[in-house]
């Protein structure tokens, strides 16, 4: 079973989106598992202190190693991954949300203040990843997008499992444009061909479109 633990000074943040829709229902029914670890507990001192001011000066706060190193190392590894989400971390991608799908889970240490002093980084073998090219206030919110982008995929979650391999990136080009009814809407029409019925030329124009799309907005 897919098993996430994450590591976060606001576990009231989770599960959030995590616990709606088909991937909550999951959720409830046991097909993955969530837990929640309060970084704070593990604090220094009798103020709880998780982080301190940058060595050579700087703006901000920093999170102190000991602590954090604490945290994680109260959770059973399992061979699971060790995620920090980070700005300048490698960008979270479909063929990684697959990658950890097919495994027994992740741990996730959702970043907060300037970041997490190298030293834990390098010391307990974490892969920085972001969520995208923003900077977010801290790491609960692309923690939430990089599991769901995980969960998902995990079989009988979304009920049709070839609903994953029809989108966008499962074979590097963007979704094709989607329409429903009704079949004319403020002046503008469904395309003939997807009424058509002839599904070769439906999928060929879905590839076209595919195709176009990807150029269009990531110079593929």
């Amino acid at each position: 079973m897919f098993a996430a633990s994450i590591i976060t000074l606001f576990p009231e943040a989770f599960p959030g989106t995590l616990g709606v829709s088909l991937i909550g229902k999951a959720l409830r029914e046991g097909a993955w598992s969530l837990e929640t670890v309060n970084l704070r507990d593990f604090g220094a001192g009798p103020h709880k202190n998780v982080d301190d001011t940058p060595a050579g000066g700087g703006a901000g706060m920093v999170l102190r190693a000991d602590t954090t190193a604490a945290a994680i190392d109260s959770i059973p590894r399992n061979d699971r991954p060790l995620i920090y989400l980070s700005p300048r971390g490698e960008q979270l991608s479909q063929a990684m949300a697959q990658e950890w799908a097919s495994g027994p889970g992740l741990i996730v240490l959702c970043g907060r203040f300037e970041g997490l002093d190298e030293r834990v980084i390098e010391a307990r073998g974490m892969r920085e990843i972001a969520v995208g090219e923003a900077v977010l206030a801290g790491g609960e919110a692309a923690a939430l997008v990089l599991l769901e982008a995980c969960v998902r995929l995990l079989p009988g979650v979304l009920g049709n499992a070839h609903s994953t391999v029809e989108e966008s990136f499962s074979d590097g080009l963007l979704e094709h444009p989607q329409y429903t009814r009704p079949r004319e809407w403020e002046g503008r029409a469904i395309p003939d061909v997807l009424l058509s019925g002839d599904h070769a030329k439906i999928e060929a124009w879905r590839k076209s479109e595919r195709e176009r799309i990807t150029r269009e907005r990531r110079g593929g």
